[in-house]
């Protein structure tokens, strides 16, 4: 195993509730919910019509006309996001050398807004069968091919090291990050600026959910609507965002004076094999994750302080991470806080691994564990500490974070003080 040890020095998100790492923050710890009934299109003949959307305006972030006519949503919160972490990192980029720099962005489903309003336009709302291409805008094939992301940021960042697109649902934010992590350690890079973005709030990506009926129907209480590990509740709540981070071999940042978020101390991915949106109630993959990851990391289970859970608020799902955490931690698993962001700020898809990294760091960093809101009727299934509606202060020097995607996808991370981890 390699020694180089990799750590986070710079982050910055972009989600529902607020742009930027320190609005996020205040609306995990105030436990207050960003859901809300959509506007981005007429929601009318859906049957889940609520979502957690963000207050963008991104010239207002930065991007110039160009830059945000060129660009979907998606990228447009991957490059101010990866641009903000880069300036929380205080790194001078240059002194590494463009081709020790890479770049890699999860994301679940592209630019699925932009193309969703490219069809409506080349098809003249859906009247025509064969569509028009002298509408379409000219970056229209941007749109299709998802590696756009990982080169818009590459450009903003004058990255010219390893580029690469991680897609696996909604596992990837957190590969996105681990394979980076992975390039740090073998010694293809020597600084990374890795996250994930979706914006997936768009009429197809509701109407492929409402099929499943994996979001919740519950339109008529937006703010409530997402309830994760409770008794009540019904599917989750479609969110979009963003999160990037700056992450380098631990010996240079300390070299450089960097302030050190968290070690990235181990990562994990497995896949269920199984069915492409079943679960098997017992948790086995997602356990089985979590036991690589801590090994890697080299901590006991009893180290873990708080679990940020994947807490999606559909019934298979937060049964399925409750027997994996008593599974992968053991008795130590009714003794750990357990949450789930998603109450607060949805599920963003692919971006939402990248985001509950940012939330397990500033818990970390606050020595708060943010909670989960909504939840207000236990569930006897689910019979953890699942810090229902309150943050609450708690020392917190090592988090395991999981991700649990459609297809089988499992991923676990595990953040901790460089102190704390092994050498």
């Amino acid at each position: 195993m390699s020694s180089r040890r990799v750590v986070v020095t710079g982050l910055e998100v972009l989600a529902p509730g607020g742009v930027g790492a320190d609005a996020f923050w205040a609306l995990l710890s105030e436990g207050r919910t960003a859901t809300r009934g959509i506007t981005f299109f007429d929601a009318a003949p859906f049957r889940s019509r609520v979502a957690a959307e963000i207050d963008f305006d991104p010239e207002a972030h930065g991007l110039s006309p160009q830059e945000v006519r060129r660009m979907d949503r998606a990228a447009q919160f991957a490059v101010v996001a990866a641009r903000g972490a880069l300036a929380d990192s205080g790194i001078d980029l240059a002194a590494h050398g463009p081709h020790r720099t890479g770049v890699t962005v999860g994301t679940a489903v592209g630019a699925t807004m932009g193309l969703d309003q490219e069809y409506r336009v080349v098809s003249d709302g859906g009247r025509l069968d064969l569509v028009d291409h002298r509408y379409a805008v000219r970056h229209l094939y941007d749109y299709l091919v998802p590696s756009s992301f990982a080169a818009e940021v590459a450009w903003a960042v004058d990255a010219q090291g390893p580029n690469a697109v991680v897609s696996t649902g909604c596992t990837s934010g957190i590969d996105a990050v681990g394979h980076a992590v992975e390039l740090i350690r073998e010694g293809s890079a020597d600084v990374m600026v890795a996250g994930a973005t979706d914006a997936p709030i768009s009429p197809i990506t509701m109407a492929c959910f409402d099929a499943i009926k994996a979001t919740t129907p519950r339109h008529d209480d937006p703010e409530r609507a997402s309830r994760p590990f409770d008794g009540t509740r019904n599917g989750f709540v479609l969110g979009e965002g963003s999160a990037f981070f700056v992450l380098e071999e631990l010996d240079s940042a300390r070299r450089r004076g960097a302030r050190i978020h968290a070690e990235i101390a181990g990562y994990a991915t497995r896949s269920n094999a199984y069915h492409m949106t079943g679960l098997r109630p017992d948790g086995l993959e997602m356990a089985e994750a979590i036991r690589v990851a801590l090994d890697e990391a080299r901590l006991d289970p009893s180290a873990i302080d708080y679990v940020n859970a994947h807490g999606s608020g559909t019934k298979q799902n937060d049964r399925h991470e409750t027997a994996a955490f008593k599974k992968s931690l053991g008795g130590h698993a009714y003794a750990t806080p357990v949450s789930s962001i998603k109450s607060m700020v949805g599920h963003s898809l692919g971006a939402i691994g990248s985001i509950e990294i940012a939330a397990s760091i500033l818990a970390m960093t606050h020595h708060v564990v943010p909670p989960t809101a909504n939840l207000r009727t236990p569930d006897p299934e689910c019979d953890l500490d699942y810090v229902p509606v309150t943050a609450r202060e708690h020392t917190t020097d090592a988090v395991l974070t999981v991700g649990s995607g459609f297809g089988g996808f499992q991923s676990a991370m595990v953040l901790a003080r460089p102190e704390r981890s092994a050498a």
